[in-house]
């Protein structure tokens, strides 16, 4: 298939690869933000491949991964309310919370069903007037403009029994928070793709006016991949930070401007709660005051019991880049991807899940 093809040619990755290994000097510490990268990564044996000096850390790039406990406890109380249909992503579903999931709340009676787009919800709503139909919004700027269409979509139609419980994440506030931890020191990012289409690669330039960091957006197949690296090596062997785009067929500087606009229409920065980070300031989207009554957190009063993680998994500070899943003792011995502790080895774009499959051994 053309722009897929080229971009798994061993020829073309075999040249980037001695291209690297010729230029790359210096110890670099590099971190890729996006579960779907950190699974190519692991999938085509980059790691292995790369220079001994060039470290590979994973970031908090998975969506159902860094949904907080409390935001989930939010999500399985309303299926427990009556006449509420819960509809989902598939892998939400089985992510655990502080003492249940959506999946349990399933078999205990609750109507909770798996949707594979916001079209699905709105029909379920506009198929059960009445009852109450949520949908659990997650992810980051990637499916935040096809949520915003939904609303949209639901005020023309005046489809009033659907609503959104927003847990809307975006990148750049999340790539800030983990710079000022100071936990890990990192010389490069590698930018997530799917969210670079949609808010192009301005905003990332903080990250290398500000923290000095080197930036490469890439692609999802292996040549994507070396091709960031080369140009993140470039960057640092020159000490010259800034951000390229390495995934042009998709990624525009200015990003998707339709997409940014039906985000901006209907929602508004405000905080998000983050596994294994906390609260981060203008890192969530809020549904904004005119389309409130779509907001299903204005609908409901939302009664849950304190949060909690799961005993014994580090999840939290995988996210963080600060552990891998090879340094959690549940790791393939209490936690599988058949009986999930935490949320990294539920999502197929988890680290754990990721390092499940692609076996241990991958760990450097």
């Amino acid at each position: 298939m053309k722009f897929v093809e080229e971009y798994r040619d061993p020829e073309l990755g075999k040249k980037l690869l001695d291209r690297i290994h010729k230029r790359s000097r210096k110890h670099t510490r590099l971190m890729e933000f996006c579960g779907g990268h950190t699974v190519a990564i692991f999938k085509h044996g980059l790691r292995q491949l790369l220079p001994q000096n060039i470290e590979m850390l994973s970031g908090p790039g998975c969506p159902v991964c860094v949904t907080a406990a409390a935001d989930l406890d939010k999500a399985i109380a309303l299926g427990k309310l009556p006449d509420v249909i819960i509809t989902s992503f598939g892998d939400m579903v089985r992510v655990p919370g502080s003492y249940s999931s959506l999946q349990k709340a399933k078999a205990d009676g609750a109507e909770i069903r798996i949707v594979y787009s916001t079209q699905d919800a709105l029909e379920i709503a506009r198929d059960n007037p009445e009852k109450s139909v949520v949908f659990i919004g997650i992810g980051f700027e990637t499916t935040a403009p096809t949520v915003a269409a939904s609303i949209l979509q639901a005020e023309q139609e005046n489809i009033k029994n659907y609503y959104v419980l927003s847990l809307h994440k975006v990148c750049p506030p999340i790539m800030k928070a983990i710079l000022d931890l100071g936990e890990v020191r990192l010389n490069g990012i590698i930018c997530p793709g799917h969210v670079s289409v949609v808010i192009g690669s301005r905003p990332y330039q903080f990250l290398a006016d500000d923290y000095r960091i080197a930036c490469a957006v890439s692609g999802f197949e292996p040549v994507d991949i070396l091709l960031a690296v080369d140009r993140l090596v470039e960057q640092i062997e020159r000490d010259k930070p800034d951000v390229e785009i390495a995934y042009r067929r998709g990624v525009k500087e200015e990003g998707n401007i339709p997409a940014l606009r039906l985000m901006d229409t209907v929602f508004e920065a405000g905080e998000a709660n983050w596994r294994g980070i906390g609260v981060v300031p203008d890192s969530g989207l809020n549904i904004k005051k005119k389309y409130e009554r779509f907001d299903v957190e204005k609908r409901f009063e939302i009664k849950t019991p304190p949060a909690s993680e799961p005993k014994g998994c580090i999840c939290g500070a995988v996210l963080r880049g600060v552990s891998t899943p090879l340094d959690c003792k549940l790791f393939r011995v209490k936690c599988t991807p058949e009986s999930p502790v935490g949320p990294c080895m539920v999502s197929s774009e988890g680290s754990c899940a990721t390092y499940y499959q692609y076996g241990e051994g991958y760990g450097r």
